[in-house]
C-alpha cells in the first residue's frame, strides 16, 4: 500500500539541495523508501522484497525510483552514508536496506519498530485474530 508521492523538489536547485531535498521527503513521512522502480513494478529483487514486506505488514509508505533521476540515485547514498539501494527511512531515520528490513521481519523488530512510530502490523493483526485466545489463569 504505497502512497502516490508528491511531485519531487528536484527542479528547484536553485533554491534547496538534494540533501535538503531528501531530508524534507525523510521528516515529512513516516516511512521512505527509495528504490529502483516503483511498488508496482521494482525493477530489482532487492526492492521487490522490501516492498512484499511492507506489503505484508500493511505500511503505507512514500516511494522514490532512482533509477528515473540520477542525482537521487547517488543523492540518497551521500545521504544515508549506505552505498545500496533500496534504503528504508522510517520517522525520519534511516533503517537500512532490504537486508536490514528482511532480518528485522523475521526476528519480529519490525512490529516493534513500526508500533513506536504509530503503525500496527496488518500481519501482527491477522495473527492475533486467528490464533485462539488463552483462558488466563
Amino acid at each position: 500500500m504505497f502512497m502516490k508521492p508528491r511531485p519531487l523538489l528536484f527542479i528547484l536547485r536553485g533554491i534547496s539541495t538534494v540533501s535538503e531535498d531528501i531530508a524534507s521527503l525523510v521528516k515529512n513521512n513516516k516511512v521512505v523508501v527509495f528504490m529502483k522502480g516503483v511498488p508496482d513494478a521494482p525493477r530489482c529483487g532487492f526492492s521487490n522484497a522490501v516492498v512484499q514486506i511492507l506489503r505484508m505488514h500493511g505500511v503505507k509508505y512514500n516511494a522514490h525510483d532512482v533509477l528515473a533521476n540520477e542525482e537521487l540515485r547517488q543523492g540518497v547514498k551521500d545521504f544515508s552514508n549506505w552505498p545500496t539501494i533500496p534504503q528504508v527511512f522510517m520517522n525520519g531515520e534511516f533503517v537500512g536496506g532490504c537486508d536490514i528490513l528482511l532480518q528485522m521481519h523475521q526476528n519480529g523488530e519490525l512490529i516493534e519498530q513500526l508500533k513506536k512510530i504509530g503503525i500496527n502490523s496488518a500481519l501482527l493483526q491477522e495473527y492475533q485474530e486467528k490464533s485462539p485466545s488463552k483462558p488466563e489463569k
